[in-house]
């Protein structure tokens, strides 16, 4: 069973709040009675006992989720529910190959649906989106159609390489970075630097430097704009700001 991801409100170009509705409280109450690490436990355990608005959908293998914490407008989680696997670190977990393949085709599925609702939310915006719906209001047909925006490439899917939670889970997120949890450098860089690993980069060789997050300091990195790629040292909040822009000129695309 699956709903729509639920919508949220953008006014006047400001930055949209954290995802809440009329269940949030209840929702964290059930996560919080576990402790911290272990909250991704929650949805395993027991995915219908939260609303649509959080768990998005279900099956016997997987809990696909809203983060409670998103950094970027839209930020989906992939919870696999096998308990073999569930508690295993990911280097670990995801050299069973078919258990990776089975993670890489959900992930495949999630990204078609977090590209089309970027298209939902910010289709409108968008230069190449309005140059199809031109053609196609003018009745053109076949190569005279632009293709519109491929917003597949807006989409990023991976783990991090040293997970905050203790249950495995995969982060499936638009890459636009725009939300209000995004807070301080280790969360701008655990999405921007190699500490983020791409699912379909499994399994990781002996050899992949990625293996030793700490060792190459990651996390601590200079913080770089994801979109142009300018260098703002340690200045979070000047890197805030411009991501406030660098969100609205992404929109236009």
């Amino acid at each position: 069973m699956s709903t729509p991801i639920k919508k949220r409100q953008l006014t006047n170009g400001s930055r949209s709040p954290p995802h809440r509705d009329s269940s949030a409280s209840s929702t964290t109450a059930t996560v919080a009675s576990f402790p911290r690490k272990d909250g991704l436990d929650a949805y395993i355990a027991s995915p219908t006992s939260f609303p649509a608005s959080r768990v998005i959908m279900h099956s016997e293998d997987f809990v696909t989720i809203h983060d409670l914490y998103p950094k970027s407008s839209i930020h989906l989680l992939l919870i696999p529910r096998q308990s073999s696997k569930s508690l295993l670190h990911p280097f670990i977990a995801l050299e069973d190959l078919a258990f990776l393949t089975s993670i890489q085709e959900e992930v495949r599925k999630l990204r078609i649906l977090v590209a089309k609702e970027l298209k939902r939310k910010y289709g409108r915006f968008s230069v190449l989106e309005k140059a199809r719906e031109v053609a196609l209001e003018a009745g053109r047909e076949g190569d005279e159609v632009p293709a519109g925006r491929d917003w597949s490439k807006d989409v990023m899917s991976g783990i991090h390489a040293h997970p905050s939670m203790n249950h495995l889970h995969i982060h499936v997120l638009s890459r636009d970075r725009y939300s209000e949890c995004l807070k301080h450098r280790k969360h701008y860089n655990s999405f921007a630097t190699p500490f983020f690993i791409d699912v379909e980069d499994f399994p990781l060789s002996s050899e992949d430097v990625r293996r030793h997050p700490g060792r190459e300091d990651y996390l601590q990195r200079d913080m770089k704009c994801w979109r142009c790629g300018k260098n703002y040292g340690n200045k979070f909040r000047a890197l805030k700001n411009h991501l406030d822009e660098e969100f609205e000129e992404w929109k236009k695309e």
